[in-house]
C-alpha cells in the first residue's frame, strides 16, 4: 500500500534517529541461536501438563494466581476441546444492560443481557440503548436467512477441463448431500455454488447448522466432500484446498449483502420525539442528520456497509456467551438506518447478514459462557435464532446510543466521564 514520499521520508528520519544502517540488518536478520524448549502437551490439561508449561516462564507468585487459580489448576479438563497448550484463564468483567425488549419471530421477551468487555462507557451505552428502545414498545426482529458456507477450491491443467468438472459436479449435488451429512448429526447441505476464474473452480457449499455456529461442522463436512470429488470425478484436480477464502470466513467482504454467513437479521423500532428528548437529550431530526452525513462517511471511506459500531456490542456479547470472538470480522458488518417518521419521531433499523451465533457447541459449555446464556434464557438446543434476534437488538440499541451521544454533542463528554472517572457515576436507571 502506498505511502506519500513525505511520510516515506518522515518515517525514515524517526528511524535513523535512534540507529544507523548497519544496526537495522543486524536487527533483521536470521537468528540460528538454541530456541529454547518449546511449549509441551498440545491438548492436555491435567495439573502436570499445566505445571510443565508454567516452568518455561519466567513471572511473579503475584501474576501467575491471577492467570491460574487453584480451581483453574484442578478443573482443566473442563477446557480441554477449546483450547491447546492450557496455562490459565483470563477474567473479563460482565456487565449486565436491560431490560431490553425484543419482539421477535425467536425472541420474544423482555431480556437482560450480559456483556463482558473492558472498555469503560461501552455497557453504560448500550444499557441507555436498551432502555430506550423498551420504553418505546421494544425491537421487532426477525431472521431472513440462514446459512454457513465453506468454499474448497480446485485447480486443473486447463479451462476446458474445469469447465467439464463443473459439468460433473453441478449434477452431483444430490450425492454431495449425502456424504455431507454422514459427518453430522445437525448440518445440512442446501446449495452449491460454483464460481469459475481460468482453470480454478470453486464450489461454496451452504449448509444449515441447527443451534450450532457451525465453522467446524462445515468444515469437516466439506472435506469429506472433497475426499469423494477426488476420488470419483473424471477430471482429476492437479490439486485441491478445502476452504480458498471464496466464504467469507472470519473477515469483512463485499459479498456479506449478496447472501448470509451465520444469520442474516433485521431489526427495527420507531421511537417518539418525547422520548429521544428525554433519554438522548437530542432529537430525532438531528440524529437523521447525523445518520446521512455517516453513511457519506462511510461511502468515502471505504466501509463494507453503514454502521456505527456493531463491533463494540457484539464483541461483549460473545466473548460473554462463549462465542467465536474472531467471528466478529464478519459479523460486525451492516446496515443502519434512521428516518423522522411522519409524526416527528424517529424510525431505526439495523441489518446484520453475517451474525456467526450457536447456542450449543464451540465455547458455550463453559461454566461461565454457560450461565451467561442461562441469563438471556437462551442455552442449549433451540435458542441460536433467539440469540441473533438478540444480537440485532442489541446492535440497534448501541447505535441509538451513540448516535444520540453525537447529535448532542456529549460523546466525548461521556468517555471523559466512564474512561477517566472524572465524575462519580451514578445510578442513570430513573
Amino acid at each position: 500500500m502506498p505511502v506519500s514520499h513525505h511520510d516515506a521520508s518522515e518515517h525514515l528520519k524517526r528511524i535513523l534517529s535512534f540507529t544507523d544502517a548497519e544496526r537495522i540488518g543486524a536487527l533483521l536478520s536470521k537468528k540460528m541461536e538454541k530456541l529454547p524448549p518449546r511449549v509441551p502437551g498440545a491438548s492436555l490439561t491435567t495439573p502436570e501438563s499445566i505445571e510443565r508449561r508454567w516452568r518455561l516462564l519466567s513471572i511473579s507468585p503475584e501474576s501467575r494466581t491471577a492467570l491460574l487459580s487453584e480451581v483453574d489448576l484442578s478443573s482443566g479438563e473442563l477446557f480441554a476441546h477449546n483450547i491447546e497448550n492450557l496455562i490459565g484463564t483470563v477474567k473479563v468483567p460482565i456487565g449486565l444492560i436491560g431490560p431490553l425488549r425484543v419482539n421477535g419471530l425467536f425472541a420474544q421477551k423482555d431480556f437482560y443481557v450480559p456483556l463482558a468487555t473492558t472498555e469503560a462507557a461501552l455497557v453504560a451505552s448500550y444499557h441507555r440503548g436498551a432502555l430506550l428502545i423498551s420504553e418505546a414498545g421494544g425491537a421487532s426482529t426477525a431472521v431472513l436467512a440462514e446459512g454457513v458456507s465453506r468454499a474448497p477450491g480446485f485447480a486443473f491443467n486447463s479451462i476446458f477441463d474445469a469447465g467439464s468438472f463443473v459439468a460433473w459436479a453441478v449434477g452431483q449435488l444430490e450425492t454431495f448431500r449425502k456424504v455431507a451429512e454422514e459427518t453430522t448429526r445437525y448440518g445440512k447441505l442446501v446449495d452449491m455454488r460454483v464460481t469459475v476464474e481460468g482453470n480454478h473452480v470453486y464450489l461454496n457449499f451452504e449448509f444449515l447448522t441447527g443451534d450450532a455456529a457451525g465453522q467446524n461442522m462445515v468444515t469437516i463436512a466439506t472435506q469429506a466432500v472433497c475426499d469423494y470429488i477426488v476420488e470419483q470425478t473424471p477430471i482429476k484436480p492437479e490439486h485441491f484446498f478445502v476452504e480458498a477464502n471464496l466464504s467469507g470466513d472470519k473477515k469483512a467482504s463485499a459479498q456479506s449483502f449478496q447472501s448470509v454467513r451465520g444469520r442474516k437479521v433485521t431489526a427495527e423500532a420507531v421511537l417518539g420525539a418525547e422520548l429521544i428528548a428525554k433519554r438522548l437529550h437530542t432529537t430525532p431530526e438531528k440524529m437523521a442528520k447525523y445518520w446521512r452525513m455517516s453513511a457519506l462517511g462511510g461511502v468515502m471511506s471505504g466501509t463494507i456497509g453503514v454502521q456505527g459500531h456493531y463491533a463494540n456490542g457484539l464483541a461483549a456479547l460473545y466473548i460473554a456467551c462463549g462465542q467465536d470472538a474472531a467471528c466478529v470480522s464478519e459479523s460486525a458488518v451492516g446496515v443502519t438506518r434512521f428516518e423522522t417518521t411522519s409524526d416527528g419521531g424517529l424510525y431505526a433499523s439495523v441489518t446484520l447478514p453475517n451474525l456467526i451465533v450457536g447456542t450449543v457447541g464451540g465455547g458455550t459449555g463453559l461454566p461461565s459462557q454457560k450461565a451467561c446464556l442461562e441469563i438471556l434464557g437462551l442455552a442449549g438446543t433451540g435458542h441460536a435464532r433467539a440469540l441473533a434476534e438478540v444480537a440485532a437488538a442489541l446492535s440497534l440499541a448501541g447505535e441509538l446510543s451513540i448516535i444520540g451521544a453525537l447529535s448532542a454533542q456529549q460523546f466525548a463528554q461521556a468517555h471523559r466521564k466512564r474512561a477517566r472517572g472524572a465524575e462519580i457515576a451514578t445510578d442513570n436507571s430513573d
